[in-house]
């Protein structure tokens, strides 16, 4: 995959390690998400209690809370499936199995690396329509998600990092991809660096500060992959410029977290 990364360095492309590490990151967060899926009884949405008398102890808030969290989980499980299908991050799928009212939750392993398959095999316009389709479903799972309020349940909390990743980090391989199938060097032409450095901050005010700080993380990566990427002086002056715009962009992120 690192080979495939080096021999096709184009305007967008970041360092291959930091892809590496947020997926490893990425794959222990969705782990614990399915496992969080788990601890929770399907019939009626109630926490798993390890004696009767824990399980009076439920308040009425507790039990809408949980409610809302599974049925997020739930709704967001099919596009988290098809993220999957399409990037292949996890080893891992989830199948909802409605019965009546209820809800049951398997778990199978399987390999799920269809970008990835294509991308090996330097096909890159097919890898960038499993791309696209994955980015654009995570963007809009993460706009349907509910806010999170104090009393959210942790599991809603917990499908709100797992979305919120699987789409930041989408965006980064859409216009790494992207630049790849095109073949579209470094430095970009004027009006796509200054819709480079302008989008990125505003998605960044936009935003919360979770998905904006993965933004940031984004932006890092090109940053340290243009910068160091081994190119000319054209492509380390780009580099640098998405290096000042990813400082822009998370002096952002820190005003949004202290308000």
């Amino acid at each position: 995959m690192k080979d495939i990364a080096d021999a096709n360095h184009y305007a967008f492309s970041p360092n291959p390690w930091f892809i590496a590490a947020f997926f490893s990151g990425q794959a222990v967060l969705q782990l614990y998400w399915i496992r969080k899926l788990f601890t929770l009884d399907p019939e009626g949405y109630q926490a798993l209690a390890s004696s009767p008398a824990a399980a009076q102890t439920t308040s009425p808030d507790k039990d809408l809370s949980s409610q809302e969290a599974v049925q997020t989980a739930i709704e967001y499980a099919p596009i988290y499936a098809l993220g999957n299908l399409c990037i292949g991050t996890i080893f891992s799928s989830v199948t909802l199995i409605t019965n009546s009212a209820n809800y049951e939750i398997e778990s199978h392993g399987h390999i799920a690396a269809g970008w990835l398959f294509f991308w090996l095999k330097e096909s890159f316009t097919a890898s960038q329509l499993l791309v696209t389709i994955n980015t654009a479903a995570q963007l809009y799972a993460v706009s349907q998600l509910p806010p999170l309020k104090s009393t959210s349940h942790p599991l809603l909390h917990t499908t709100h990092l797992v979305a919120k990743t699987f789409a930041g980090i989408g965006i980064l391989d859409f216009v790494d991809n992207g630049a790849v199938a095109l073949r579209y060097s470094a430095p970009p032409s004027t009006l796509v660096q200054i819709l480079t450095y302008a989008a990125f901050p505003l998605a960044t005010a936009l935003s919360k500060p979770l998905f904006g700080s993965i933004l940031v993380y984004d932006l890092v990566a090109i940053f340290v992959g243009q910068r160091y990427g081994g190119g000319g002086g054209g492509m380390r002056t780009w580099g640098i410029n998405v290096g000042w715009t990813a400082l822009a962009s998370g002096i952002i992120v820190a005003f949004k977290s202290i308000l």
